[in-house]
This record gives C-alpha cells, structure tokens and sequence, in this order.
C-alpha cells in the first residue's frame, strides 16, 4: 500500500481551511489535510479512466459553456444554472455534461464518459457545493445495465482508495471496514423503487411539492440506509420530480426510468435512462412545462439519431467525503470558492 504523510494528530479532522478570509490558500501550502485529500482525488481519476476504459467507454472533453443547461426552469428542476458572457456570447457555465455526453453517444456509440467541473448557482453548506467536480458517463442500454456500471465503478475507486492510501488512512480513521466491505463484496447493492422507499419510511421525510411529486429530504435518505444498508439505490420516482430528460417507465408519464445511489452523506449518484425519440423529449417538456425552443437541437438530434442511453453523475467531493468518513464537504475543494467577494476586489488575495 502506499503511504500518504501522516497529519499531525491521529484524527482525520480537517482544518476548514475554506473558512479563512482567503479562502485557506496560505494554510492549504503546507496542510496534511489537503496533500492527502490530493492524493485520494488522483487515485479517484485515475480509477475512473481504467475502469472506463475496461468497459470500452470512451473518454471525451466538450467546452464547459452551454446553452442548454440540465437544470431548467420547470417542474422537476432543483438547481439554478451560472449565466456568464464569454467574448460577447451570452452562455451558462456547464451544470452537467449530460447533453453533451448524449450527443458524445451519437459519435461514440460505446459510451463516453469525462470528470469535469460543474457549475451551479446554489448556496454551499456542509453537503453541497455550488461549484464540484462531476464523474459522469453515458451509455448504450437501459437502467440496469447503467446501475451494473456504476456498481462495479464505484467499487474500482473504492478499491483504488483502499489499495494505494489504506496504510495512511487506517490508523487515521480507526479502521478501513467501509472501504473492505466495498471493495471485497461483489454482490450488487440493495435496490428498491421509490414506492418501496416511501412504505419504509412510512412517510417520514417524504417532500410533497405543490403539484404533488414527492421527493426524499437528505434525512429520509439517510434514515433509509439505515433501514435497508449503507449503500441502497432508489429507483422510478415520480417523474415530476426529477427533469424532463429522464424516460417515462413503461409508458407511464407518472414515473421516471431514473435511479439515485445513497450512500455516506445520501444521494452520491444521480441517474437515468434518457428519451429515446425527439417525440419523447417533447413530450418530457411539455410534462415538465419547459420550453420546447430552449431544447431544439436536443430534439432534432434525437429525431435524427434515436439510441437508448442511459447516463450517470457522480460528485467526486461526496465519494471522497465518504472515503475519508468525513461530515462537512467544504472541506474537500483544494481551492475554495465560499464566501468571496461579489465585486472584483482591489487586490486579487487568493486563487
């Protein structure tokens, strides 16, 4: 195994470095904290490649600028999207590859993959961050061969983690139990569709919007893998609470073909089986009450080229939280984008 530098006391408490007025820079030069949170991040990436690779998914780069962003203004949308003007052109920041990886299938039909940084306008707190680092892939096939990749994927970092880092991490953690259980056990992780899910918790955590979807509180998600296990997918929400992107099941415009992994803090993977047709994709949109002129090409491409994907994201910051058993994830970007100032400063005090 390979050892990372120990940190100067035998717990993994981070320094929250995101805290100081610099966003930690000065601090982060010579904290053990970050040296071993870079260590894990390039055992992530370089796990993610070869187990892309070893399943024939190719990978692919697109600009990080868009104008179609995966979480728009209608029913099922939880995020709001970062608008930038790049040489004149006004554009969003990238809160997902998805699209692009959709149009990648077209080109690679094995399935590409990319981890790259995803921008949203949400406000960061101790489980989410606005600004993070996105492992996503899509794929030829349907919802279960998409939940068999993203099984065996996340054991491959896991495994990687474990491997290369379990000398330092051990005595740092009181124990490498959650990374062995991971990696050692081939057998797939529970499963159970969003009904099941909802009977289980007997309606405890379970969010009601006004047009009636129900979705789960990060407390239902963790009261649920305390009741069924540490690592349990959610399957078939309602579809209006999820995007118009995800394919109705069997049909049925009420439920979504789309599947969420919960483990560590709750949701780490955010997944689902596509539209197949431009037909379908008008349809989600005028279910979800989103423009269709917002989404044409999306459309048209898959009027022109229909293919049966499904595709996955993962946040690294979460897996690594996870890994380093860790409860705040601010504490896991290198470099900090918290708290700084809206107006360009008089002096530029940190990266």
């Amino acid at each position: 195994m390979k050892t990372a530098e120990m940190m100067s006391t035998n717990s993994p408490t981070a320094p929250r470095l995101w805290a100081d007025a610099d966003g930690g820079f000065r601090r982060t030069l010579d904290s053990p904290w970050a040296r071993l949170v870079a260590d894990l991040q390039d055992s992530v990436v370089r796990a993610t490649y070869t187990y892309a690779h070893s399943r024939g998914v190719r990978a692919l780069h697109f600009p990080i600028t868009t104008r179609t962003v995966t979480c728009p203004t209608g029913l099922g949308s939880d995020s709001v999207p970062v608008p930038v003007q790049v040489n004149g052109v006004e554009t969003y920041l990238a809160d997902s590859m998805q699209f692009m990886l959709e149009y990648g299938c077209r080109i690679a039909p094995q399935g590409c993959h990319n981890i790259l940084p995803c921008f949203r306008g949400d406000v960061p707190d101790a489980t989410h961050l606005g600004q993070f680092v996105h492992s996503e892939a899509e794929i030829p096939g349907d919802l279960d061969d998409l939940v068999d990749y993203v099984n065996g994927y996340v054991r491959a970092m896991a495994s990687a983690v474990l491997v290369e880092h379990g000398d330092t991490l051990g005595p740092l953690l009181g124990g490498l139990d959650h990374l062995e259980r991971v990696a050692v056990d081939e057998q797939p992780f529970e499963r159970l569709r969003f009904d099941e899910a909802v009977r289980l918790l007997k309606g405890e955590g379970v969010v009601t919007s006004a047009d009636g979807a129900r979705s789960l509180s990060r407390a239902a998600e963790r009261r649920l893998m305390e009741l069924v296990g540490e690592f349990v997918w959610v399957t078939h929400f309602d579809h209006l609470s999820v995007p118009f992107y995800q394919a109705f099941s069997d049909g049925d415009e009420r439920v979504a073909e789309n599947a969420d992994l919960y483990f560590g803090i709750g949701e780490v993977v955010g997944s689902g089986h596509r539209h197949t047709t431009g037909e379908q994709v008008r349809a989600g949109l005028a279910l979800h009450k989103v423009p269709e002129h917002e989404y044409a090409w999306y459309a048209q491409m898959k009027d022109e080229a229909p293919m049966a994907t499904s595709g996955f994201g993962l946040g690294v910051e979460r897996f690594l939280l996870w890994a380093l058993r860790h409860d705040d994830i601010r504490d896991i970007p290198l470099v900090s984008r918290i708290a700084e100032e809206a107006a360009w400063p008089a002096s530029v005090d940190r990266p």
